[in-house]
């Protein structure tokens, strides 16, 4: 059981790795957060498609990454 949750979680980590990667970039550091002010009110701001997409699942990635290091430990124990 421990063996195979090891190996799951060593997926689901080089999973969450590749969906990070792919994700676009959030802008350029502290002149992209001034600047993007205005892109965020004139409804710039919102993800669509595939960054959308890419966030959901680096979301569900990270809690399954999450509850199976919690099981692990708690096996190890």
């Amino acid at each position: 059981m421990v063996t195979f949750l090891m190996i799951l979680e060593a997926i689901v980590c080089i999973a969450l790795i590749a969906v990070v990667v792919l994700q676009s970039g959030k802008g350029g550091g502290l002149a992209g957060s001034i600047g993007g002010g205005a892109d965020s009110v004139l409804g710039g701001g919102q993800k669509k498609g595939l960054d959308a997409a890419l966030s959901k699942i680096t979301m569900f990635l990270g809690g399954l990454f999450a509850v199976i290091t919690l099981i692990l430990v708690r096996l190890m124990h």
